[in-house]
């Protein structure tokens, strides 16, 4: 079955170049050009992944996928000619799994939509079962964290990152290796990205139990 992709983008030369390599690619390609639309077909469409710009009409990306992920989960690519970090965390912040600066190669955004193809695939063959780490409970088919005080809501990446370190427990995992698993990408220059995920991903657990390993990458730590 073949994958369908949402293109969002309000230049036309973009939009449509992207939907072509696409396609070659064997995904099914959809487009909307403005916020209002790229909610609308996301919701009609129900793509497996969506290719976002950041500068829309009518309300930006962030909003729109701020909305998408309100409705549910979907793996979400932004692209933006903003590569300032602010902008990178709060892109992250609602919802979005990977961060792309124009002007960009068409092959480097087929690789990083077919990674979270497989980041997704692999999220729905988790068998149920749950994790305890300390007061925090991670629960591996619905997908959720609660703590002391309920549910702690994560972005999909968020939850990833979370989900594999807890896995490993006290081991330390080089963000190069969660680069390859968690997204699929061998280029160690992207390391940034891993390390704005984790930032965030403290500020919603609490700072102690990620530890930095410096000059390597990061362990969790579960507490006694």
């Amino acid at each position: 079955m073949n994958r369908t992709v949402l293109v969002v983008d309000d230049e036309p030369t973009i939009s449509d170049a992207v939907a072509a390599r696409l396609r070659g690619e064997g995904f099914d390609v959809v487009t909307a050009s403005d916020g209002p639309s790229a909610v609308e077909v996301c919701g009609r469409v129900r793509p497996d992944v969506v290719v976002l710009d950041v500068m829309l009409p009518g309300f930006d990306g962030l909003e729109v996928c701020r909305r998408i992920q309100a409705d549910r989960a979907v793996p979400v690519l932004m692209l933006t000619a903003k590569s300032d970090e602010t902008d990178m965390l709060v892109g992250l912040g609602v919802g979005a799994d990977d961060y792309l600066s124009k002007p960009f190669s068409m092959r480097e955004l087929v690789a990083r939509v077919h990674a979270l193809v497989r980041r997704a695939d692999r999220s729905a063959l988790l068998e149920s079962s749950s994790t305890k780490l300390g007061v925090i409970t991670i629960d591996h088919h619905a997908r959720r964290v609660s703590g002391i005080d309920g549910e702690i809501h994560l972005t999909r990446t968020e939850f990833d990152i979370l989900l594999y370190l807890s896995g490993r427990p006290g081991a330390a995992v080089a963000r190069e290796t969660l680069l390859a698993e968690l997204w699929g990408w061998q280029d160690s220059a992207s390391s940034r990205t891993v390390d704005s995920h984790v930032k965030a991903l403290r500020r919603k657990i609490g700072g102690d139990l990620i530890r930095t390993v410096h000059g390597v990458g990061y362990a969790l730590d579960v507490p006694r």
